[in-house]
């Protein structure tokens, strides 16, 4: 019996399954100001705070592309910026009944004795720190530990450390009210074939959700956020539908029906692949007592930003960009997707970058 009392325990489980909600994904634009900054270096566009706002709030603003948002990854700049006209973002998503969530890990830092494999820092001040985020309107928040497959790896050190780094960051976010994204990221890279991811796959999780029930996390107030299981990138692709039976399965074999929600991260696929591979799971005809939904980046802003380019005469034709895939993937958490989106420029190309870092 789980002894987690925390006065936010309603509100908790409400805002995740509101999350999770079919037909709705999560918008992640928690991009560091150095990550953000290689986005815009790709467009030719300068890193300094005015067009890091200009991207974000024509996002946030994009017609009709919010009702298929149910949640904002914010990065901490992000949380307190507003609109040209003076609104605060965090209220524009409000009132498109879209939660603000924030990231709060601190990067990653190599685990000595391993062949660089890493642990994720931001535990010391995080309490406080998400009571600060709970005030600004944040609801729930990300926090992404990073393994990687090799031929020894991930280490059982590597897996436990992350597994309970995220367990004690998840107990933290919801004494603060805010709903906690569990990100245990396997990378891509590497040449095994999706037979080694899944059993990798369902190892971390496993650790995971051991962790995260020994310190006492109400798991229907959290969020998985997990890779899908692919070959790796230096191996030969695989059809959408064994991406689809190889990804549920590892959850089936690991993850709670207790959690409302599974929202992939899009792990460098392009946009239309990670829709499709989506679409894929929520077509299988199987046990899937959560929903699995998205929680993408760069697979949803890709073919935006090149149609943004930096200039204000682009902005609409961007934000059309954005809509599409938006609404793509809103159909690919029902299985309704039918491949049919006008791609944008960047679509189909890949976005998996080497040793990814946020």
């Amino acid at each position: 019996m789980s002894c987690f009392i925390s006065k936010y325990a309603d509100e908790l489980a409400k805002n995740a399954a509101y999350i999770g909600t079919p037909g709705k994904g999560i918008l992640a634009a928690d991009e560091s100001t150095g990550t953000i900054g290689k986005r815009l270096a790709s467009i030719n566009v300068e890193n300094v705070e005015e067009n890091r706002r200009a991207l974000r709030e024509l996002l946030f603003t994009a017609p009709g592309a919010l009702q298929f948002i149910s949640g904002v990854i914010f990065f901490e700049e992000t949380l307190y910026q507003k609109t040209a006209s003076g609104k605060l973002f965090v209220d524009v998503l409000k009132e498109s009944g879209v939660l603000p969530g924030i990231k709060v890990d601190t990067g990653t830092v190599v685990l000595n004795g391993t062949n660089d494999e890493t642990f994720t820092q931001g535990l010391d001040g995080l309490a406080q720190r998400c009571q600060k985020y709970y005030e600004a309107g944040a609801r729930f928040a990300k926090w992404r530990a990073v393994l990687k497959i090799g031929t020894i790896e991930p280490t059982e050190l590597a897996i436990q450390e992350n597994a309970n780094g995220l367990a004690m960051y998840s107990a933290i976010c919801q004494q603060c009210g805010l709903v906690p994204i569990v990100e245990p990221e396997i990378l891509v890279d590497g040449p095994h074939d999706i037979n080694k991811c899944a059993a990798v796959t369902e190892r971390v999780l496993a650790a995971c959700y051991k962790a995260l029930n020994d310190h006492h996390v109400m798991l229907e107030g959290t969020l998985l956020k997990p890779n899908m299981v692919t070959p790796g990138s230096d191996s030969p692709k695989v059809a959408p539908e064994v991406i689809a039976e190889h990804t549920v399965r590892a959850l089936q074999r690991t993850i709670p029906p207790a959690v409302p929600a599974v929202v992939f991260l899009s792990g460098g696929q392009s946009e239309e692949e990670a829709t499709i591979n989506l679409n894929a799971m929520n077509k299988l005809k199987t046990k899937k007592p959560w929903s699995l939904s998205f929680s993408f980046g760069r697979a949803l802003q890709q073919s935006t930003l090149k149609a943004w380019g930096g200039k204000a005469e682009n902005l609409g034709k961007a934000q059309e960009a954005f809509l599409v895939r938006c609404k793509a993937n809103s159909e690919a958490t029902l299985g309704t997707y039918k491949g049919d989106a006008k791609l944008g420029e960047g679509a189909a190309e890949s976005l998996h970058v080497k040793d990814y870092k946020y």
